[in-house]
């Protein structure tokens, strides 16, 4: 496979994985329901998704032993960063928390720019400008100063820093397949999660079986093919570009929360929902134009001077 289609279908990968996440908080929010508050059902569906990718795990086990240590603690960070994310959706709004979370693509820009001294185009410049300024109409809406308000929007916050912190990790030194870094990924989680559940809540004293079979097709479907597609494409992208093409999960959330949860949105926090979106649009621009090559032509000689030329 070419560079370009390689990238296309990463690109593409991504974006679709955005989309489907972006009604996530839905399984998310039914399960804490049926009695797995907090964190718990996010552990049980991580822990799900681990064991549905251990035959994953057992054919890629040479690569994985082979692995940087870096990479491995990135692709394992990425993990957490969902972590906090999902259990962010139950502490909060889900428009707000989300876009929180996107502002990994100036995360990952700083992170590419200051540490590995990666160039940063006009493009993706305006980009992080109009996202920016998006965020912050979203946030200050209601009068308040655009800083995150409550446990689920730190969370959102935070989970964004870290995800642009592990794509980083994984750009730079995964060498590890899909699966097999999929694998590592919701490991991570798992252990993430078990240490953070008891510590929002109690055990569950009393679960419904419905939600504990949702939590584990959740895992076990859901995040293991999400994840393992994300993985394969995250290795072949700049870690911005997947922030940004995962911008996707805004628009769907915003809308399934609106008419789901009735999580409405003011005129000022959609213009800046809107803003976030135009961002996205700015990074998949084409940095520059293709120019075709100019061919120079031999001049047209005048078939007279041809005439003159063969009776010399």
């Amino acid at each position: 496979m070419t560079d370009a289609r390689s990238t296309f279908l990463a690109s593409a990968i991504v974006l679709f994985s955005g989309a489907t996440w972006g009604i996530y908080w839905l399984p998310i929010r039914v399960i804490a329901d049926g009695g797995l508050a907090g964190a718990w059902g996010t552990l049980i569906i991580v822990a799900a998704a681990t064991v549905a990718l251990i035959p994953s795990a057992i054919r890629n086990w040479t690569s994985i032993r082979k692995s940087s240590p870096i990479a491995l603690i990135s692709i394992a960070l990425g993990g957490f960063a969902f972590v906090l994310y999902s259990v962010g959706l139950l502490y909060g709004r889900v428009a707000i928390i989300v876009i929180l979370f996107y502002l990994t693509p100036l995360w990952s820009t700083l992170i590419g720019r200051l540490f590995l001294g990666w160039s940063v185009s006009p493009f993706r410049l305006w980009a992080l400008v109009i996202g920016l300024i998006g965020l912050i109409v979203m946030l200050g809406a209601g009068g308040e100063m655009p800083i995150p308000q409550g446990f689920g929007e730190w969370l959102g916050l935070i989970s964004g820093f870290l995800w642009s912190v592990a794509t980083t990790g994984i750009r730079v030194k995964a060498t590890t397949g899909a699966g097999a870094t999929a694998f590592i990924f919701v490991l991570g989680a798992t252990f993430g999660c078990a240490i953070l559940a008891p510590v929002l809540d109690p055990f569950p004293s009393s679960v419904a079986p419905s939600a504990l079979i949702l939590a584990i097709l959740t895992g076990a479907i859901w995040w293991s093919l999400s994840i393992t597609g994300l993985m394969w494409a995250s290795a072949r992208l700049e870690p911005a570009r997947v922030g940004i093409l995962l911008m996707t999960e805004v628009l769907l959330a915003s809308i399934s929360a609106a008419i789901l949860a009735e999580e409405t949105l003011g005129l000022i926090e959609i213009v800046g929902g809107i803003l976030v979106l135009v961002a996205g649009l700015l990074e998949v621009f084409p940095n520059q134009t293709r120019q075709q090559p100019h061919i120079k032509m031999p001049p047209v000689r005048d078939p007279k001077d041809s005439l003159r030329d063969s009776h010399r």
